[in-house]
């Protein structure tokens, strides 16, 4: 009698301990999938990737690698750091492979590399607009899926751009590239020289006026008919020195291209000091905004441009 009441009562509680496991989530098989109690690898986690960039996948976040999108209509933006840049129909920047070849093309990019950098199908792209379609083509790979090329090279995404618009796989171990819309690698065009500073007075040449001095910064230099040599004598004060700035003292050796003869500096009687060329007063004229201005060029019929020679410029005779 003894021996069946304790071997109930043992049964009993081996029940009670079961359920207990199962309601407080201590069954293995449900947490890692059936089989001995042992974890199954996820099948969407992205392997390493030997070099390639790893992590994020394109455009999602985690390390979760997305099924191969067509581009669609490519599009191409402006970025300040690396001009033309070829996108997807999402925004998604398009790269290529420095080991790759486009001549014949060729993929060299398997693997784990493809993992990190998943090829552009070739399907139902076209080109962006401005662009020539026939710079579009394909290739075909080792698994027998055909790629997208532009230009001849490969083209990929990369799986740490996780928004349009992102450049994370510019330059990535030295071999991956945005791609421009010729296929090429996408690279800002380099500032254009700074121009040489001008001297104080030399002599540009203009369309409609012929040779004219200007000053430093390029703007026409004037002189006023009203005025006199000798005496030197300035007609131009006040108001009309504000519309007409003074050209201030520049030296000889200073000047390009322009008679010496004359050049001399005029202290007029309101203490502004201003240079003179052939004994004549000189002037630039506020209306000239722009270096290459000739708006003052005979105005009211009594200021003119200023020839190499100190002459007035297509003055009436």
């Amino acid at each position: 009698m003894t021996t069946w009441r304790s071997t109930a009562l043992a049964a009993a509680a081996a029940a009670v301990l079961a359920l207990t496991a199962t309601a407080c989530g201590q069954d293995k098989g449900s947490a890692y999938g059936a089989g001995g109690g042992q974890p199954v690898a996820n099948a969407g986690t992205a392997s390493p990737d030997a070099g390639y960039g790893s992590g994020g996948a394109y455009g999602q976040a985690g390390n979760v690698v997305s099924a191969a999108k067509q581009a669609g209509q490519l599009t191409v933006t402006d970025s300040k750091d690396l001009g033309k840049v070829v996108t997807d129909s999402a925004g998604f920047t398009l790269y290529r492979f420095d080991k790759d070849t486009a001549s014949p093309p060729a993929s060299k990019c398997e693997g784990d590399c493809a993992t990190a950098w998943p090829a552009v199908p070739a399907a139902g792209v076209t080109a962006p607009a401005g662009t020539d379609q026939s710079k579009l083509g394909s290739v075909t790979r080792a698994d027998g899926t055909k790629q997208l090329t532009i230009g001849g090279w490969p083209m990929y995404r990369y799986s740490k751009d996780t928004s349009p618009g992102d450049t994370n796989g510019q330059n990535v171990g030295g071999t991956w590239h945005a791609a421009a819309p010729d296929g090429k690698k996408a690279s800002a065009a380099a500032p254009a020289p700074a121009a040489a500073p001008l001297p104080g007075l030399s002599v540009r040449k203009d369309a409609r006026l012929g040779d004219v001095i200007v000053d430093a910064r390029g703007m026409t230099v004037y002189r006023f008919k009203k005025d006199s040599a000798w005496p030197m004598k300035s007609a131009c004060t006040g108001a009309c020195l504000q519309k007409w700035p003074a050209v201030a003292p520049v030296a000889k050796n200073d000047t390009t291209g322009i008679a010496l003869k004359g050049f001399v500096t005029f202290d007029r009687p309101d203490g502004v000091k201003q240079q003179s060329i052939t004994c004549w007063p000189v002037y630039t004229f506020s209306g000239d905004t722009a270096p290459g201005d000739t708006n003052g060029q005979g105005m009211g019929g009594t200021w003119y441009a200023v020839s190499p020679q100190g002459k007035l410029v297509g003055a009436p005779k």
